[in-house]
């Protein structure tokens, strides 16, 4: 082993070695280095030599070309001119190449560009030749005659096909989830949202999203880690096959995945059989829970009196929108005639959270128009439906959907959104609650948030029943959120911590979500920070505060905390939202 090192040790290292090309060689023997190369290069064949040495040089010369030493002899006029010559050649045809290969790079580029914009706008790939086909006419306009054929010569060599552009997506989509694996492989911890839906084909599709915090930069991301088709069933067992496969194809520890926000369906939370438990029998100390926008629409759960309204009304609303296209014209017409709020009625859909509001709104708005209409009307089925819409009680109950629904919708459409953090989706379903309290109290009195009931009964008649609605909204709310595995003093601490003034709360919340805290530590640093003069000015919000103003060094537990608190994930928001883009580009 010692006389291999010696060895290696002793033995030369040519790029190591001072060597200079010297320019008396190119007249001696017709050599010449060429730029950003250590290989001289003969100007006659075009061969290289290992080395820059005299004597590599004078071989090869003496060797292969004593023709050239004979015709053009040392130190004549002749040679001069020759070796000139050969210089001459064989710059222009460096440049004729290195101009090919910009050209064609250049090319590359713009087809990468196109294949970008074309993914970025959930355009076909075959749309890459009609963009070619636009440039086109667009320089035909723009230029004349010998600028307008380069132009249109330069559009021409840009390779656009549905298979170009298809390997062009690959490649970016490469690119993409290499940059995202190296930036999860050095974040210190992660967290996932898992949803699981059918596509238009009725292939079932799990998709992940993950969020880290990437210290280079200083900034929390937040990307699509994966779509998994589970083919067959989507029992818990096939969720967690998926998902193990898709984290050990990336390199990814579960140890490190701090939380994991699910849709709350069996196969994602089921006490024995779901995806959770099984990720929890590996890392027993991830945080599991459900997603906070889906939880408020499950509090939203009409009841036995309300739901029986709904559903009449969406009869009412297919009677008059899909039962006829002749009548569906009619309708249009005449609201259109009469001047109503809106020239149409929509349709309620299950799986939109705001669908049930703004079906409701714009019923109500035009409710008197639909009772002329449906008079005019020969059918059973329309006599029917204008007794309902006759029908003091029914319409009462109906006022009472669309006002409350509309608060709802408030609190869905502050809940929605990319990169919200867990702690702003918690303090707005916390200040829906005390919102709850203060409509219970106002259903009894001044009806000033329930406008349309006002105006339908005038602030007179018996509430009770609305009354028992929201007492039952109430309770569902603090069943599902009160609970939160996030407590409040967590929470604060992010979104503020100059206002926790109970240090010793804070820390034993702290505890319990983040076992591997030490209280102590975290009292002093939380202290620390409070009297901090410079932290208490900075005027920013809190993933700025935590990510660009708080030092990790001087507050390494508490930073690492916030870190591991931002990264969660508060809904699968971003989830469906990439359902929806989904079904746009994967159409039939």
């Amino acid at each position: 082993m010692a006389c291999s090192k010696l060895a290696q040790a002793g033995k030369r290292k040519v790029d190591r070695e001072n060597r200079r090309f010297k320019e008396e060689w190119t007249e001696q023997y017709v050599f010449i280095l060429p730029t950003a190369s250590t290989r001289p290069m003969c100007l006659i064949c075009n061969s290289t030599v290992a080395l820059v040495k005299s004597e590599n040089l004078k071989r090869h010369y003496l060797k292969e070309h004593r023709e050239f030493e004979e015709t053009f002899p040392h130190d004549s006029e002749l040679r001069k001119k020759e070796i000139m010559r050969l210089k001459k050649s064989y710059e222009t045809s460096s440049k004729i190449f290195v101009k090919s290969m910009t050209q064609q790079q250049i090319a590359t580029e713009c087809s990468l560009r196109v294949a970008w914009v074309l993914s970025k706008h959930k355009k076909p790939f075959s749309d890459a030749e009609i963009i070619k086909e636009c440039l086109t006419e667009v320089m035909g306009a723009m230029f004349e005659g010998k600028e307008k054929e380069e132009m249109t010569a330069k559009i021409n060599q840009i390779p656009l096909s549905v298979a170009t552009a298809t390997r062009r997506t690959e490649i970016l989509a490469g690119d993409l989830s290499k940059q995202l694996c190296d930036g999860i492989k050095n974040a210190e911890c992660i967290s996932l949202a898992v949803d699981e839906s059918t596509d238009t084909t009725d292939n079932a599709q799990l998709l992940v999203f993950v969020s880290y915090y990437d210290e280079e930069k200083g900034e929390f991301i937040e990307d699509v880690l994966g779509l998994a088709n589970l083919s067959g069933q989507t029992r818990g067992e096939d969720i967690y096959k998926a998902i193990s496969e898709m984290l050990n194809e990336k390199g990814i520890d579960l140890k490190k995945v701090v939380s994991i926000a699910t849709d709350g369906a069996p196969a994602m939370l089921g006490r024995e059989k779901g995806l959770v438990p099984r990720l929890r029998e590996h890392h027993p100390g991830l945080i599991c829970y459900h997603c906070i926008i889906h939880q408020s629409v499950l509090c939203a759960s009409l009841g036995e009196v309300y739901s029986e309204i709904m559903t009449t009304m969406m009869k009412l609303i297919n009677f008059l929108r899909a039962s006829s296209a002749l009548q569906h014209r009619l309708l249009r017409t005449f609201l259109s005639e009469v001047d109503a709020a809106f020239d149409d009625l929509l349709v309620h859909n299950n799986v939109r959270w705001l669908s049930k509001g703004r079906v409701l709104e714009r019923f109500w708005a035009i409710r008197e128009e639909l009772q002329v209409f449906l008079s005019q009307q020969n059918s059973a089925k329309a006599k029917q439906f204008l007794e309902f819409l006759q029908n003091a009680g029914k319409m009462e109950a109906v006022a009472f959907l669309a006002d409350i629904t509309s608060h709802l919708n408030d609190l869905n459409l502050k809940l929605q959104g990319k990169k919200n953090t867990v702690c702003e989706l918690m303090s707005e379903a916390r200040a829906f609650q005390r919102k709850l309290e203060l409509f219970k109290s106002d259903i009894q009195e001044e009806l000033l948030h329930f406008p349309k009931l006002l105006e339908l009964t005038k602030g007179e008649g018996d509430h009770q029943c609305h009354l028992e609605f929201l007492e039952k909204l109430i309770a569902n709310f603090k069943t599902r959120f009160d609970g939160f595995i996030l407590g409040k003093q967590v929470l604060l601490f992010i979104e503020n911590p100059f206002l926790i003034r109970n240090v010793s709360a804070f820390s034993a919340e702290a505890k319990q979500v983040f076992p591997w805290t030490r209280a102590a530590s975290l009292q002093t640093e939380l202290i620390d920070l409070q009297e901090s003069v410079a932290l208490k000015e900075a005027q920013c919000d809190a993933i700025t505060f935590w990510s660009k103003v708080v030092i990790p060094s001087k507050f390494p537990l508490l930073h690492k905390m916030a870190c591991h608190i931002l990264t969660m994930f508060g809904s699968t928001y971003s989830c469906e939202s990439a359902f929806s883009t989904m079904n746009i580009v994967k159409n039939k």
